[in-house]
């Protein structure tokens, strides 16, 4: 990781305005959308549809190629839901789709390119509509769904769980294992009795978070000048 050559008060504008773009542009998308979020490069970040709920200290990380993406296409107008819990992560390239219902627990953590989406969306016989059967998606408190893993339409993922990259889930997971594979299939069984540690604990005091990461900041970037930055803009090997 490059150092970070920017002054202080220039990153604290940086996040300002990120943070007015969030308000601005993602959160009327939302039916609600709760405090401390942190949307790194929200623009880059697709919200649409109706009823959707974010809770508290939700991450999202938009990248150019790989935007997060949170959509409702509902049965008519109005219709479908996504709901997501407190704490939750979502990566770059991850995405959420939904006709009916998608419900993220607390402390979900979606790794790059995760997918999750509760309907096939066209009939493998009438190509043109979907099938009228509901089948919602549930992924319990502090899963982890690894990178470019996929959960499919009707899943229910217990807590705790890990879904490992690339796999492809179709069918229910219980609660506290490890699951790989096309099909995704048990590899591991977790200790119930052991302690997790959570994204619920990392954000248990958010304020207090937002203030250390402040004065890390405000000491880190002490001694950086405005033109040292922005020659390294205008000159990329001048970074060192």
């Amino acid at each position: 990781m490059r150092k970070d050559l920017r002054p202080y008060w220039l990153k604290k504008r940086y996040l300002a305005f990120r943070g007015w773009y969030t308000d601005y542009f993602l959160r009327p998308e939302c039916e609600s959308l709760g405090p401390y979020d942190a949307v790194m490069k929200p623009w880059f970040v697709k919200i649409s549809g109706p009823n959707i709920r974010i809770g508290k200290s939700f991450t999202a990380i938009g990248e150019p190629m790989h935007w997060v993406e949170i959509g409702v296409w509902g049965r008519s107008e109005g219709l479908g839901r996504i709901e997501i819990g407190n704490c939750v992560l979502m990566s770059p390239g991850s995405r959420l789709s939904a006709s009916d219902e998608i419900i993220l627990g607390d402390g979900v953590m979606m790794a790059n390119g995760a997918y999750i989406t509760d309907s096939d969306w066209h009939g493998l016989y009438d190509r043109t509509a979907r099938d009228e059967n509901i089948t919602p998606v549930h992924i319990g408190d502090n899963v982890w769904l690894g990178d470019h893993s996929t959960v499919l339409k009707g899943v229910t993922i217990g807590e705790n769980s890990v879904v490992a990259a690339d796999s492809v889930v179709s069918r229910d997971v219980p609660a506290n294992v490890v699951v790989a594979g096309n099909p995704a299939k048990i590899v591991k069984e977790l200790d119930p009795e052991r302690e997790f540690t959570t994204r619920m604990d990392y954000f248990a005091d958010p304020e207090g978070l937002e203030r250390f990461f402040d004065d890390v900041d405000r000491q880190v970037l002490a001694d950086n000048s405005f033109w040292g930055w922005l020659r390294s803009i205008v000159y990329p090997a001048s970074r060192g």
